[in-house]
């Protein structure tokens, strides 16, 4: 397929997708949605791809937030089905991957971009980063899980504070609530979130996959078990196998 929108950047097991509308600030569109859900699928099965990043081009926008021209003049049922398609087919796409995502925070996570971002595993952010949900603005509420995974990061109250007011925060005030992981000046950003991809990357993808499981599950009644039912089922598995053999010899495993 080829891409209007998004660039794909394969080097070292790391795959970037760089979201490539600068002059609309790298606003989500559905053609984009489109294009980065299709990207995440064929990237899913290459064996290539270990970890993805997901980051905006230029230095200013991460992801403005969604293209409000295009749902301007929805009705309800429009409206509904807008949101459902979109975390169907990408938000919780990205959660439940098998593979790492993670968001570079190159400059403006608004609406949703920052659902995107919230969305991906792990969230590195650049210093001149702002981070914010302004849907009530607009008379309206985040669409794209922004309501459900930001309390889960943040706690309920900073998310109602940052929800109901709109505010846009500094990466650094996100790292202090645990929105972001690290901030970085703007120049080194891709370079770190690249090294922490290709550090992940030498672990064991079965691991790693099951870990993403386990952990989407931790805040269900159905967490541990998925736990003790992976934790066993790695123990049939090459990487298991690989790895304690790698311990046992005292070398580095190949995954």
């Amino acid at each position: 397929m080829n891409y209007e929108n998004i660039i794909i950047d394969t080097e070292q097991h790391v795959s970037v997708i760089t979201i490539n509308r600068p002059q609309s600030l790298n606003a989500l569109n559905a053609a984009t949605i489109g294009e980065i859900s299709n990207a995440l699928d064929k990237l899913q099965s290459e064996t290539s791809c270990r970890v993805i990043i997901i980051t905006g081009a230029g230095e200013k926008s991460f992801i403005a937030g969604a293209d409000i021209k295009e749902f301007a003049d929805f009705n309800a049922e429009k409206a509904q089905q807008l949101a459902r398609n979109g975390q169907n087919s990408l938000f919780n796409k990205i959660e439940n991957m098998t593979k790492p995502v993670i968001a570079a925070i190159n400059g403006f996570a608004l609406g949703g971009g920052l659902e995107l971002a919230m969305a991906c595993h792990i969230r590195y952010a650049s210093e001149n980063a702002k981070l914010g949900l302004p849907e009530v603005t607009l008379g309206l509420i985040p669409g794209y899980g922004g309501t459900q995974r930001l309390p889960k990061l943040v706690g309920k109250g900073l998310a109602n504070e940052l929800i109901f007011s709109a505010k846009m925060i500094s990466a650094e005030r996100a790292q202090e609530i645990g929105l972001v992981n690290e901030v970085f000046p703007q120049e080194e950003l891709l370079a770190k979130t690249k090294a922490l991809a290709e550090q992940i990357s030498r672990n064991s993808p079965m691991g790693i996959a099951k870990a993403i499981e386990s952990i989407n599950l931790s805040d269900t009644d159905k967490g541990f078990e998925k736990e003790i039912i992976s934790f066993g089922e790695l123990f049939e598995m090459d990487d298991k196998k690989e790895g304690v053999a790698a311990f046992l010899e005292k070398r580095k495993p190949v995954f």
